[in-house]
């Protein structure tokens, strides 16, 4: 749901790659009723490898880390997170706050030991 401009930008960049790679499956998270109208013109191969999680909150772009990590609940961010956490995705990739991000999935997935 992040980024300057929401998901009109977002929803097709993601259908873009997934039409590039045959093999990536998607979990768009975000509210149902902003990203289904996006999908509405793509086949059902494409589709069949689209899920939506619905999510209502939104961090701001402008919002302070601290600030949006402590009202991250029920958030589009803290879902995907969530979903990785819990082995669901292999990945989260956001278009949102840069700073929300990097300390909730610090906080949520800990850093990677090693190098």
């Amino acid at each position: 749901m992040g980024g300057d401009v929401g998901p009109r930008v977002t929803v097709p960049a993601a259908l873009q790659a997934l039409a590039s790679n045959p093999a990536l499956k998607l979990l768009l998270v975000g509210q149902p009723e902003a990203i289904q109208p996006l999908l509405a013109h793509q086949s059902a191969e494409q589709i069949s490898r689209v899920e939506i999680i619905p999510a209502d909150g939104i961090i701001a772009n402008d919002a302070k880390p601290s600030n949006a990590i402590r009202q991250s609940k029920g958030t589009s961010m803290r879902v995907a997170l969530e979903l990785v956490k819990t082995g669901q995705a292999q990945a989260c990739v956001s278009a949102g706050n840069t700073g929300a991000l990097m300390g909730l999935a610090k906080l949520m997935l800990k850093s990677i030991e090693g190098d």
